[in-house]
């Protein structure tokens, strides 16, 4: 009973001095605007853990924190036993706020939010709307019987918490066996170029991980819905549990918006992709009809239709994804223009030999450098052409080993090819002997011709030559020329190695040997071939009196 008396003595001793202070605030109307200054910290009313109103400017040289906890205290020693009637009147100074006719705080027009689109009357009804709540709070939390109710709902809703957990856990493990089944019965059927995307070692382990998650973010999501009811149903954590279901109304909200505020440009986006895919079609279908219809124009080959159809569609995906960039999600974000700065830079500096190599693919491919087929001879590589690439060329040496050679190396390297004057498939086999100036010439050309007819695989048309390419000091260098067809593997490994034991077979069965004479002194005798000697086999005479290797020779 002291303990009450003294808090309604304290009550009216409160009250008085706000009367005193309303007649104070009242009187100063002619110098409040010249009292009212902006520029101090704003201060927050919160009554009962519930926000009311900001004050932000003094008021009569009492500082907003000053003013808010004044206002505080006034609320805490009020008494609310009846319903507590909150209403706003308009004076001088700006709005008066009072509960029962009893006044509470004033708001001035320094209050309102510089921000924001109020007036001073919208402020004034936010906060009386607010501080109605606020008491209307108070008074619920001095009720025993809605104490109890409150206690009940939360104890059902724990029930139904723990029930929804329970049933979680019983699905999940029904669920992830559900799950393994099927996706084990159709993770055979799941293929991409004729290979399995899953293996069934793998399928439980991951399908077991997605329904765990699955499970842990519903039990998140009921988890927070409960803690979010529970706060709701007292009246002191009240405002907390609004605000826990505010903001995962906002996160939703705000992720429905986003994506149908992304649905026209993503719509706009699979336009330009779908545009790009059909003039891919009828590019591909273009060039399928130039090849299949007879001879491809000049300007493109045959063996560069693969590489002309990747080309082109490349440039198409990049004009679509250019185009397309600005309609993506998220494509004026700064992560995401981040992100393109990077990959950017990180192509301009790792992708330079690239490029390069990429560049030297196209000249090898448009100039016709190589083609498929043909035995070429790189550097210090030789071989026969498999693959032309954008990068490198493959080619298969005779021995049945096989080189990636980079583009700019052939762009880079006299390249010599063995197939270019042969009709159809086939290569040209050359090899060069050096015999003393003893031996007929004639005789070692015919011995040549003889050893290339001999050799299986070396045409019979056009016929085999032979060259003199010079004459050095101690012996001429004859070179035999001759085209072979590609008919195995190792087509000129094998062709050569025939022709050499041919040469080698027909020079020994004449008695001629395949060596290169070097002299210390003059010999005794001129080393000369007397004309009686000019025809010695296999060399004849033809039908016109001059033999195979030149004309008739003076009678001995």
């Amino acid at each position: 009973m002291k303990i009450a008396s003294m808090l309604r003595t304290l009550g009216c001793l409160l009250l008085l001095t706000g009367s005193l202070w309303s007649m104070a605030a009242e009187g100063a109307a002619l110098v409040a605007t010249s009292n009212t200054r902006v520029g101090s910290a704003p201060a927050d009313l919160v009554v009962f853990n519930r926000y009311v109103t900001t004050f932000r400017a003094d008021f009569l040289g009492i500082s907003p924190a000053e003013r808010a906890e004044r206002a505080r205290g006034v609320l805490q020693t009020l008494a609310y036993d009846t319903e507590a009637k909150v209403a706003v009147t308009s004076i001088d100074q700006g709005k008066k706020i009072t509960i029962d006719g009893r006044y509470i705080f004033i708001l001035i027009p320094g209050d309102v939010d510089p921000l924001g689109q109020e007036s001073i009357d919208e402020t004034a009804a936010a906060a009386a709307e607010r501080l109605k709540q606020a008491v209307a709070e108070t008074q619920e939390a001095r009720s025993f019987d809605n104490l109890l109710w409150s206690l009940a709902a939360g104890a059902i809703a724990t029930l139904v918490w723990l029930a929804l957990l329970w049933g979680l856990a019983r699905l999940h493990r029904r669920l992830v066996r559900v799950v393994v089944r099927l996706a084990a019965s159709k993770a055979p059927s799941l293929e991409l170029g004729g290979i399995v995307l899953l293996d069934q070692r793998h399928v439980f382990p991951m399908v077991r991980r997605f329904v765990g998650a699955l499970r842990w973010l519903l039990v998140a999501i009921f988890s927070y819905e409960w803690l979010s009811f529970m706060l709701s149903r007292f009246p002191y954590t009240r405002p907390w549990g609004e605000r826990l279901n505010g903001y995962l109304i906002g996160v939703v909200v705000d992720i429905l918006q986003a994506i149908v505020s992304a649905i026209p440009g993503l719509g706009v986006a699979i336009a330009i992709f779908f545009i790009a895919r059909s003039l891919i079609g009828l590019a591909e279908g273009f060039l399928d009809r130039l090849a299949v219809g007879g001879e491809p124009p000049r300007w493109l080959d045959a063996e560069a239709m693969p590489t002309t159809r990747r080309l082109m569609a490349m440039v198409v995906w990049l004009f679509a994804l250019a185009m397309a960039y600005p309609y993506l999600p998220g494509a004026e974000t700064e992560a995401f223009k981040g992100l393109s700065v990077l990959l950017g830079l990180m192509v301009s500096l790792g992708a330079s030999s690239l490029v390069g190599q990429a560049a030297a693919g196209l000249i090898v491919t448009y100039t016709r450098t190589v083609r498929m087929g043909e035995y070429v001879r790189v550097g210090e590589y030789e071989g026969t052409v498999t693959e032309l690439g954008i990068f490198n060329t493959r080619i298969r040496t005779g021995t049945g080993q096989e080189l990636a050679l980079p583009n700019s190396l052939i762009t880079g390297t006299v390249t010599q090819n063995y197939s270019r004057v042969v009709q159809g498939r086939g290569f040209v086999v050359d090899t060069k002997v050096t015999i003393g100036y003893d031996t007929p010439w004639r005789q070692v050309e015919a011995m040549l011709i003889e050893a290339a007819r001999r050799t299986p695989g070396i045409l019979r048309e056009p016929a085999p030559h032979v060259f003199q390419t010079a004459l050095s000091d101690y012996y001429p260098e004859y070179l035999l020329v001759a085209q072979a067809t590609a008919m195995k593997a190792k087509p000129r490994a094998e062709t050569m190695t025939e022709l050499h034991r041919n040469i080698q077979d027909v020079f020994n069965e004449h008695g001629v040997q395949i060596m290169s004479p070097h002299y210390m002194t003059d010999p005794a005798e001129a080393k000369v071939v007397p004309p009686q000697r000019w025809y010695e086999p296999p060399a004849t005479r033809d039908a016109a009196g001059a033999g195979t290797g030149g004309p008739v020779p003076p009678p001995a």
